[in-house]
């Protein structure tokens, strides 16, 4: 089920119940409304009688000649009346009643009313029952009920009217908003139909990345797969690169080898195959760390640095143990990225400094705080030695594979360039000065984004 159909269904839902629950609450308003307007104008009649009704000589009720409603002389008008005395003996009738025998007064105390449904041959009525209290002269009280009833017929009628045509304006009401909803939900998930046309452009490889501007809500969403998107053609870019320069890279040891099987014998055959096997090894691993370099993507998960690089320090410190690595960590410091990267990094920079320095060496791990609009905070790490240090116009040369500043120690010469490509790909700025200890002070920083 599409996003559309589901949104459309549930709000379509909720406005069937809301509008349901608001023509049920219209209806029944309609009906006490309706009523209560039939038991005021009973009431009414009732008043009317009682101002119709005389006296006799003697003080005594005398019912009324003419009917103040032209309905009760007018037989099957629906509209009745009945008076009965405390006995309940019925003392007069309207002219309405002719034809019909009555069953619907109930006796009333004086000052009491009641309402009540009672049929009369077919027909529903609603009456209305109403006890009074008569004086005559001599100071007798009589007791009478006055009952006036009116056809349910017209109400239930007009209130079926009302609830047909009710219902009929909010079912057009329903079918318009559920309509308007469709547009606007059509015109809500626009953007997000955009993106999927878009990243089919990119599969069929007619875009290169998510163009345009998006709302607010999706920019974190096509931001991500932008870096993925990204991320995968650089690792692609970087398998390329490592292959290509691992075999541009191996034809001179390659051609070395050739020549020394055929020219040299013995000691030199010996020592020529050593060095250019240890030289195709470290060629293989630089390539090998290059390619599985996965960079600082939108989608990579935080890991403590402060943990791994205590380990790695206290490591060291028992290799070269005439050497004294101090560290300052802090823990709450946080690397978005492969941790093999940051190990990669921090093991180069060390194993340099303890190559090279004499005697005191310092790792420093520091987290940067998020800027005003980034979301991710930076990592700051340094490492610096009481060594000779590196000259200044020479701090680029040094980042070049195989290029070493001093011969006479063993390596290949590749390790602070695996650290400055980690540094590309995970957008960190690699510094080389010269530090507080005398020595070389390597700084990599990665900014708060």
């Amino acid at each position: 089920m599409s996003l559309r159909l589901r949104l459309v269904l549930a709000a379509s839902l909720v406005l069937a119940g809301f509008l349901g629950a608001t023509g049920w609450s219209l209806y029944v308003a309609f009906r006490e409304s309706a009523e209560a307007g039939l038991r005021e104008r009973l009431l009414g009649q009732v008043y009317a009688l009682l101002a119709a009704v005389d006296a006799d000589d003697r003080g005594r009720m005398q019912m009324p000649r003419s009917v103040p409603d032209p309905r009760l002389s007018r037989p099957d008008s629906g509209l009745y009346a009945l008076v009965s005395d405390a006995r309940g003996r019925i003392l007069w009738r309207s002219p309405s009643l002719t034809g019909h025998h009555p069953t619907f007064l109930r006796p009333q105390a004086p000052g009491a009313r009641a309402y009540h449904e009672q049929n009369l041959d077919g027909q529903r009525l609603y009456v209305l029952d109403y006890g009074i209290d008569w004086e005559d002269d001599q100071g007798a009280v009589e007791g009478y009920t006055f009952s006036v009833a009116v056809d349910l017929a017209p109400l239930r009628e007009e209130a079926a009217g009302f609830a047909a045509s009710l219902w009929r304006w909010l079912g057009g009401l329903a079918l318009s908003l559920i309509f308007a909803q469709g547009l606007i939900l059509t015109w809500g998930l626009r953007p997000l139909r955009r993106v999927a046309t878009d990243l089919e452009r990119i599969e069929r490889g007619e875009a290169e990345r998510l163009e345009g501007r998006y709302p607010r809500e999706l920019r974190g969403l096509t931001t991500n797969l932008n870096a993925l998107i990204e991320s995968g053609r650089a690792a692609q870019r970087r398998y390329r690169h490592s292959l290509d320069d691992l075999a541009h890279s191996m034809k001179t040891p390659l051609a070395v080898l050739r020549n020394a099987a055929r020219l040299e014998r013995g000691e030199a055959l010996r020592a020529s195959v050593e060095e250019q096997v240890q030289r195709m090894d470290g060629i293989v691993q630089h390539q090998l760390r290059r390619a599985l370099s996965s960079g600082q993507g939108a989608l990579t998960t935080a890991t403590p640095a402060a943990p791994p690089l205590e380990r790695l320090a206290r490591a060291l410190a028992k290799v070269h143990r005439d050497k004294t690595i101090q560290t300052d960590l802090d823990p709450g410091a946080r690397f978005f990225g492969d941790p093999a990267d940051l190990m990669e990094v921090a093991g180069n920079l060390l194993e340099n400094a303890c190559k090279y320095g004499h005697r005191e060496i310092r790792l420093v791990l520091e987290g940067l705080s998020p800027e005003p609009g980034a979301h991710r905070p930076g990592l700051l790490l340094m490492v610096e030695d009481d060594g000779p240090g590196i000259p200044t116009g020479r701090a680029r040369e040094v980042l070049e594979r195989g290029r070493r500043m001093d011969q006479r120690a063993p390596g290949q010469g590749i390790g602070l360039a695996v650290v400055a490509e980690i540094a590309t790909a995970n957008g960190a700025h690699l510094e080389i000065a010269r530090g507080d200890l005398g020595g070389a002070r390597i700084l990599f920083r990665i900014p708060p984004r």
